[in-house]
């Protein structure tokens, strides 16, 4: 059983997806989670269903990742028991249309680049430097094959998710010397509302994404983030890379005949 009795995780993202089987993995290793999300039903319906469970306290925050003074703001009225973060998982995160970049929507880049890139940023920013002082952190970020690897209408969703890359190799090297580690858990297919999202609720054109192949779950990718968290304190497992059996490359994917 990995363990993270006695720690504090900060969760983005935690309402549904990766971030929500991220709460369920960290709360069942028995740490307190503070859990950030726009949508603050889901995360009381989150808070409900770990506590059933699990002997775990949970502090529920509704925040948008995009705006700099609400991060700044939430993170600095943390409650004294809840501020020392060990773990910070970035995971807010999204993508928005295949367009052609000539065809694309500037809305739907603002909002890719603003969750993606300038909110954990802003949350990174905001919570490291209590990290450095104490002595003690892990920061594991959620990046993306799409970060190591364009596809066809991905542009400006794997420009976000290389500066995810880029950024994370960065604060390592910025924090060299410190305890501090820097991680980037980086999936492949993995079937959540992702697509749902991206293609603003089109639900049919979405389950297609998905269709005869087996892809990875938002569990699959929770034991991941569990299992690089709890390595010894001298091991930092900077990059992961996790794909289905059924997926090579962003682009090359075995589906079953229907």
């Amino acid at each position: 059983m990995l363990t993270m009795k006695g720690k504090t995780v900060f969760i983005t993202g935690a309402s549904a997806g990766i971030g929500r089987a991220c709460a369920e993995a960290f709360a069942a290793s028995g740490a307190q989670l503070v859990l950030a999300a726009r949508r603050k039903s889901k995360l009381q319906e989150l808070d409900a269903q770990l506590s059933s469970r699990h002997d775990t306290r949970c502090l529920l925050l509704e925040l948008d990742v995009r705006h700099r003074k609400e991060v700044e703001k939430a993170i600095a009225g943390l409650p004294q028991d809840w501020s020392a973060v060990d773990v910070l998982v970035n995971n807010a995160g999204l993508g928005r249309g295949l367009d052609k970049l000539h065809e694309g929507n500037p809305e739907d880049w603002e909002e890719m680049l603003d969750t993606n890139v300038k909110g954990l940023l802003y949350v990174t920013r905001a919570l490291t430097p209590g990290m450095v002082a104490r002595g003690r952190g892990h920061v594991i970020n959620i990046g993306s094959i799409a970060g190591r690897e364009l596809y066809p209408g991905g542009n400006v969703y794997c420009a976000s998710k290389f500066a995810v890359r880029a950024l994370t190799r960065g604060l390592k090297m910025d924090l060299l010397g410190t305890p501090i580690r820097v991680s980037t858990v980086d999936p492949g297919m993995v079937e959540t509302d992702f697509s749902v999202v991206r293609f603003h609720g089109d639900k049919e054109r979405a389950d297609k994404v998905y269709q005869g192949l087996k892809a990875l779950t938002p569990e699959d990718i929770a034991d991941a983030v569990l299992w690089v968290a709890t390595r010894p304190p001298h091991v930092d497992v900077t990059e992961m890379v996790i794909l289905p059996t059924a997926q090579a490359s962003a682009t090359m994917v075995k589906r079953e005949e229907q």
